[in-house]
């Protein structure tokens, strides 16, 4: 596995395209690591420092992520280094747009990713450049439709992504119009323990959990797992945290959702962050979902999880462990070959997969058809790991091999 992962991040990406607003300090980079089936994939995200490394990095995780998710094609990301409180961020997001439209006509696909909203900038934004859908690169490089065919799937694609949920069993509130986008990624990263149990052995009920960040992924994860039974003992955000050792009920994990500023946790009786940060971490708890930034978990924090009970790790962040290297660094290893970890590109998969399932056929626009195809998607990912690796440990290293081997 190491020298196949060795051979993938060393290789050049196919394409860099950097770019210099004019009328601000903002620079963007798409990189598309590489044009496999045709296409390339990867949403946009904007912060400050961010860099082209990052970038890379990304895109070539999107890569591995399409090898579960689908459809068949190569990883790409957009990133732009800009403060996105800045109230000049439309203009630069306009601009970048602009510019990198060419691309999204013909080969490449983009959504909403950290601090870029799917939409209320991405779509808005790309179809004022004339661009049909974010995704119309990946129709046009990839699956080559006749222009009836790519008109319906494009309609489906819109109206799937920012479909209102109407079954109570996906929304926590139907009055307050959650989307597929808004709850299927965090769905996904509970999905994947409740698969995991099925598929390893374990009863779900009952399991303690700690959650890690509280936006779009943590609270749609936190809700789902106690919506079966997990016990969420501690959630951790940037601005604090809440502990209830015996478990929070379903109601107040529902009531926390509800009660979200924003995507942040709000309660009058938050813990500070730095109490939290040292607490947390040795709470008893079976199931821990990081999902917040990026390479935040250590392997202090690790150790100090596996002293306390922890089982599974199902990724919601892209790459949480504090490694500098691309996909597995030393604290992952660490991690999985101490306990089950679920890799970011299974467990997370849900927003590329919901994609993918409106583009490749015509399909049902249900809330359960749109859900159970997320589901089954990383049932079998996760099936196809045991099928190669019945342990409870390295599961991350063997579904990177079953990936890679797809890709070198």
């Amino acid at each position: 596995m190491k020298e196949l992962l060795k051979k993938y991040e060393s290789k050049e990406p196919e394409i860099v395209f950097n770019w210099k607003d004019s009328e601000t300090d903002a620079e963007g980079w798409v990189v598309i690591n590489s044009l496999r089936g045709g296409a390339a994939g990867g949403g946009t995200r904007m912060r400050s420092g961010l860099d082209l490394n990052e970038v890379l990095s990304l895109a070539k995780t999107m890569e591995v992520k399409f090898t579960v998710s689908g459809p068949a094609i190569g990883g790409a990301k957009s990133g732009i280094n800009f403060d996105p409180k800045d109230p000049r961020k439309k203009g630069v997001l306009e601009r970048w747009y602009k510019v990198v439209s060419p691309l999204l006509k013909s080969y490449y696909g983009t959504g909403g990713d950290l601090n870029v909203d799917e939409i209320h900038e991405v779509i808005p934004i790309t179809e004022d450049c004339g661009v049909w859908h974010p995704q119309e690169g990946v129709f046009n490089g990839h699956f080559r439709p006749s222009e009836a065919d790519k008109i319906n799937r494009i309609g489906q694609l819109r109206q799937g992504v920012i479909k209102v949920l109407e079954n109570t069993t996906f929304s926590p509130d139907v009055s307050r119009k959650y989307t597929v986008a808004d709850m299927i990624t965090g769905f996904g990263v509970a999905e994947a323990v409740n698969h995991y149990y099925k598929i390893y052995g374990g009863d779900i009920c009952q399991k303690k959990a700690v959650v890690q960040g509280f936006g779009n992924v943590g609270s749609a994860a936190a809700y789902y797992l106690s919506q079966m039974g997990v016990k969420i003992v501690g959630i951790i955000d940037r601005v604090g945290g809440l502990i209830n050792e015996d478990g929070f009920s379903f109601e107040k994990i529902k009531e926390l959702f509800l009660l979200k500023e924003g995507n942040v946790l709000s309660h009058p009786e938050l813990i500070p962050f730095e109490e939290m940060n040292e607490r947390i971490w040795n709470l008893e708890a079976e199931i821990f979902a990081p999902c917040a930034a990026s390479r935040l978990i250590t392997k202090d924090q690790i150790s100090n999880m596996i002293n306390s009970r922890l089982e599974v790790i199902s990724c919601g962040a892209n790459v949480p462990f504090a490694d500098k290297e691309i996909f597995f660094g030393p604290i992952m290893e660490y991690a999985d070959e101490r306990v089950s970890v679920i890799p970011d590109f299974i467990s997370n998969c849900g927003m590329a997969r919901v994609f993918a399932y409106f583009m490749e056929r015509r399909v049902q626009m249900t809330d359960e058809a749109i859900f159970n195809d997320t589901s089954m998607t990383i049932k079998n990912a996760i099936q196809n790991t045991f099928d190669n690796n019945s342990s409870k440990k390295n599961i991350s290293k063997t579904a990177f091999e079953v990936a890679l081997k797809q890709l070198v």
